[in-house]
């Protein structure tokens, strides 16, 4: 099987695509050829040595992949050779072919592309998992989302859009027109406008009921103060990828280390709620999981989404991918397809 690995921490050449013995399914898994895998910015940061929950250097990298099932061990249920599926790896997904237990696994609907599939698993499930299930998001609320133009982005807003939700999103003046035709009532460009005035203005003072953040450091306090009453701060676990090139991880988590802090006596005198989350700690909570994506499959299900695939890059073009993918010009997903 062929396989994208990181050699070593470093630029986007230290991948290389390698020749691999193809991988035998144990008990409970079942083995998918692959056709296409999804780019994170976990991808990104572990090949610059960013990413603490990495494994040592070489490994490959790669949360979620789409294929067709070619092999079933004894205790699989609910799935068989040809099935078409869309399932996450704990690494290893930017591969050919891989082999994963059966409860990380989902079928694709007959009308689901294979790039579709790949597009869901780590940005549909996270915004649902923040937003729905962690941010309690029901018709009617503001919600404000930073870099709202990313794979996560894009979701969390169809998401927003599916309940009735009234959506602030932080990008770039040039995507305005592209992202309001995807459903964001409020784009914010912060070279040019103050977020916080923004909303404070547009709401009249009230603020908003949730805000996504995947960037920890200075605009902690800014977040803070324009959550509504009961409002809800949600950082996510995926650090800053544009500071790459800071020459330390002291540099690089200066962001985080400098983060104002909010005491809890603040936050009960304030009727608000600051919450983290990381999906990767939840890749073995495969029965909770199951639930959320049900959800996730049945909106596309009834076409009330479809993800936003941005460019698609074969794994001979893999340095390509991640290079796109740290310059933040994306409009939704980065996919490799094999």
């Amino acid at each position: 099987m062929r396989q994208i690995w990181i050699t070593k921490a470093g630029d986007p050449e230290v991948l290389q695509v390698k020749e691999s013995p193809e991988p035998i399914p144990r008990n409970g898994e079942l083995r998918i050829k692959v056709e296409a895998a999804g780019v994170n910015p976990a991808d990104i940061l572990g090949r610059a040595g960013r990413y603490s929950a990495a494994p040592p250097v070489p490994y490959v990298a790669g949360f979620e992949v789409s294929g067709v099932v070619d092999m079933v061990t004894q205790g699989v249920t609910g799935f068989k050779e040809g099935d078409k599926v869309l399932a996450y790896t704990d690494f290893g997904g930017h591969s050919d072919t891989v082999c994963v237990p059966y409860l990380q696994t989902f079928k694709r609907l007959d009308w689901m592309s294979a790039q579709d599939g790949a597009a869901l698993l780590v940005d549909y499930l996270s915004a649902y998992i923040t937003l729905v299930v962690m941010g309690s998001l029901h018709l009617g609320d503001n919600v404000l989302i930073h870099n709202v133009m990313d794979g996560i982005g894009i979701a969390g807003l169809e998401i927003c859009r599916l309940v009735g939700a009234k959506i602030f999103g932080i990008a770039p003046l040039d995507k305005h027109d592209l992202l309001r035709q995807r459903g964001l009532d409020f784009p914010i460009d912060t070279r040019e406008h103050d977020y916080e005035r923004v909303i404070r203005e547009t709401t009249d003072g009230r603020g908003v009921d949730i805000v996504l953040n995947r960037f920890i450091g200075s605009d902690m306090k800014k977040d803070y103060r324009v959550l509504a009453p009961t409002g809800r701060l949600i950082y996510m676990d995926t650090a800053i990828i544009d500071d790459l090139s800071r020459s330390s991880w002291t540099q690089f988590l200066q962001p985080i280390t400098t983060a104002s802090k909010i005491s809890v006596i603040e936050l009960a005198r304030d009727s608000k709620s600051i919450a983290g989350f990381n999906l990767a700690n939840l890749w073995s909570h495969g029965e909770i999981i199951q639930d959320w994506m049900k959800q996730i499959i049945s909106w596309y299900d009834e076409a009330l989404f479809r993800p936003v695939i941005d460019k698609t890059f074969s794994f001979d073009q893999a340095a390509d991918a991640h290079r796109y993918a740290q310059s933040q010009e994306n409009i939704g997903k980065i996919l490799l397809l094999p």
